[in-house]
């Protein structure tokens, strides 16, 4: 799918960071590029929180969708944080919310044309 080629999600990345809509976020995110089939150039957006070790992604539902999803792989160990620590991480997963709906709306976007 054309929106999912690491340049144009690294440049909606940076149009979110510099929206100011990160403020907060205990951690960081990146463009991971990836060899899509037969060599297309895809990418998803790769989330490391400072309070949880957790590898997370956020891509696509499926090709052709303007869905994104999170996803978190599974833990070999149990986390356990004291309730100050659970809030922190709420905040950082409101965070990953928006930056998940604001991937909705540019793909949105794209399908319909708006982005060149």
């Amino acid at each position: 799918m054309p929106f999912r080629n690491a340049a144009t999600l690294q440049a909606w990345l940076e149009e979110f960071l510099a929206s100011g809509d990160h403020a907060g976020f205990a951690g960081t995110v990146r463009v991971i590029p990836q060899d899509g089939a037969d060599g297309a150039d895809t990418g998803l957006v790769g989330v490391k929180f400072e309070r949880l070790s957790t590898t997370t992604a956020i891509r696509p539902e499926q090709p052709g969708s303007t869905r994104w999803l999170v996803s978190f792989e599974p833990r070999d160990t149990p986390v356990s944080m004291p309730p100050e620590q659970v809030s922190a991480l709420a905040e950082d997963l409101t965070y990953v919310a928006r930056l998940c709906r604001f991937l909705e709306r540019k793909s949105a976007e794209y399908i319909e044309g708006d982005q060149p």
